[in-house]
């Protein structure tokens, strides 16, 4: 059973390209850990992250938008005591004020979902990888998400997180050819008949 190279690197992230990494999300609570995760994430290895999810999970009232726009001065430092995340006050700022604009375009557009996935025209990109060396780091559909992003406030989007975000909630199928994965996040995508 071929696989991505980079899932072998620890039994963590086997399970995390097996069993999520590429399945198409819809579910604006998802998106959005996922949104906070990519921008911990900069500077630092996914692995790392992911030892940290739960961490995250509890630290961050499992993802809730509505109540993290609202952590005070008080709950960022008691964040930022807390070894289960990534103790950087930039990240958990921009935590706090990355569910505020999430709050605001989830009010203007009906939901996150709705909005984000307008990056792809509503359909997961189908690339056809063989390596790791033809996977960009960006894309014009990155490159476009994060300068939006940015303009609405958002924090810790770079084009490179963008598109990490886009191939961890499916986006697109980055999965590379050989990968026992690509086929079934393909069929996920289809539409049902």
């Amino acid at each position: 059973m071929g696989k991505c190279a980079w899932a072998l690197a620890s039994p963590l992230e086997e399970r995390y390209h097996d069993e999520e990494w590429g399945v198409p999300v819809h579910d604006d609570r998802l998106l959005f850990e996922f949104l906070i995760l990519e921008g911990a994430q900069a500077g630092l290895s996914w692995a790392t992250i992911l030892k940290k999810r739960d961490g995250y999970r509890q630290a961050f009232d499992n993802f809730d938008a509505a109540r993290i726009a609202n952590y005070d001065a008080a709950k960022i430092q008691d964040l930022l005591a807390n070894p289960g995340i990534i103790r950087n006050r930039l990240k958990v700022q921009a935590a706090v004020t990355n569910a505020q604009a999430f709050l605001a375009v989830q009010a203007e557009f009906g939901s996150f979902d709705a909005y984000i996935w307008g990056f792809v025209d509503h359909q997961p990109v189908q690339n056809l990888w063989t390596s790791m060396r033809g996977v960009p780091a960006t894309t014009a559909q990155s490159d476009a998400m994060s300068k939006d992003l940015k303009k609405r406030g958002f924090k810790f989007v770079g084009s490179t997180i963008c598109y990490a975000f886009m191939q961890a909630t499916g986006m697109v199928n980055d999965h590379w050819m050989d990968c026992f994965r690509h086929e079934e996040i393909k069929k996920l995508a289809l539409p049902s008949m």
